[in-house]
């Protein structure tokens, strides 16, 4: 028996035809353009293509130059983002890691709203469920890290729905 696949997964394979087709590499930046961009623009801005430029050397050889991002939005949005194109470029490029992308090119129509999804609620957890994931952390000695680890201990227990805890 295969193991089951997420969902994540599943999406990507059947996007990656469309976002090649579009200039994208990976769907990785669609995915992640909430997180790229902000709240202020997630939702408001969607990436739509990459145009790479066609340059070549007097070998003939590809020369790679940074790509124009075509993103569209409505009209308020477009001024306010056409301000921050550089902020947004570098969070871009932070993103892949170099400098892929070097101007923005803002297209004035709808946005397409994406369906948002309901937060799983959690179960609250027993005096025994903590004080267990508190002697389980209780061992590491940066406080930050500690209580990262804590609230991971206890949202992994209250989201467990074999109930091993």
């Amino acid at each position: 028996m295969s193991k089951p696949k997420t969902l994540a997964d599943l999406i990507g394979k059947a996007m990656m035809p469309l976002c090649r087709k579009r200039g994208f590499a990976s769907v990785d930046i669609v995915a992640a353009w909430p997180e790229i961009v902000g709240p202020r623009y997630g939702e408001r801005v969607q990436p739509d293509r990459l145009s790479w430029p066609r340059r070549k050397n007097a070998d003939g050889e590809d020369i790679a130059e940074p790509a124009t991002l075509v993103v569209h939005t409505d009209g308020p949005t477009a001024l306010m983002l056409s301000h921050e194109t550089p902020q947004i470029i570098e969070r871009i490029n932070a993103f892949f890691g170099w400098a892929a992308v070097n101007r923005i090119k803002i297209n004035q129509k709808p946005v397409t709203q994406r369906a948002r999804t309901l937060p799983v609620s959690s179960r609250p957890l027993s005096t025994d469920e903590k004080s267990r994931v508190d002697r389980q952390v209780q061992g590491v000695e940066n406080d930050r890290l500690r209580e990262a680890l804590r609230k991971l201990g206890e949202q992994v227990i209250a989201h467990d729905k074999t109930g091993a805890g």
